[in-house]
């Protein structure tokens, strides 16, 4: 959690008394244990769970997107295996392309939204952790 609370610190540029009540408000949003149901892909594949730690494949055709959502406890890497993807991140407001081979962290608290920014299927992992997995969507 205090990763989270470092990184609204410095990208609000608050204090880090005002920092906190916006993470502690930021996490009365009502987050979920597995985002499954809540957007379609082409396939979602999983090689590894264990307590604190998950590698998931997901593919996206290129009009599907994972909704804006951010984890409050775990950070999110990515690494293209195919296509390409883009990520759109708040606070601060910054887009990141990722095409195969290439890598991007998200870390927890960060707002972000993947789309397929090709033309055809992106595949992609994501490696989720270390921490307890939520997912907390967003507008």
């Amino acid at each position: 959690m205090m990763a989270g609370l470092s990184t609204i610190h410095r990208s609000r540029q608050c204090t880090k008394q005002q920092a906190a009540q916006f993470l502690r408000v930021r996490t009365m949003m009502k987050s979920v244990k597995s985002a499954d149901l809540l957007y379609e892909v082409e396939r979602r594949a999983e090689y590894a769970t264990r307590p604190g730690f998950r590698i998931r494949e997901l593919q996206l055709s290129s009009e599907q997107a994972v909704p804006w959502h951010l984890h409050t406890a775990i950070a999110d890497t990515f690494y293209v295996l195919e296509g390409q993807i883009r990520l759109s991140l708040r606070e601060p407001i910054e887009a990141v392309l990722l095409a195969p081979g290439q890598t991007f962290t998200v870390p927890a608290g960060r707002p972000h939204h993947v789309t397929n920014s090709g033309g055809s299927s992106a595949t992609f992992l994501i490696l989720q952790g270390l921490g307890e997995y939520d997912f907390v969507p967003l507008d």
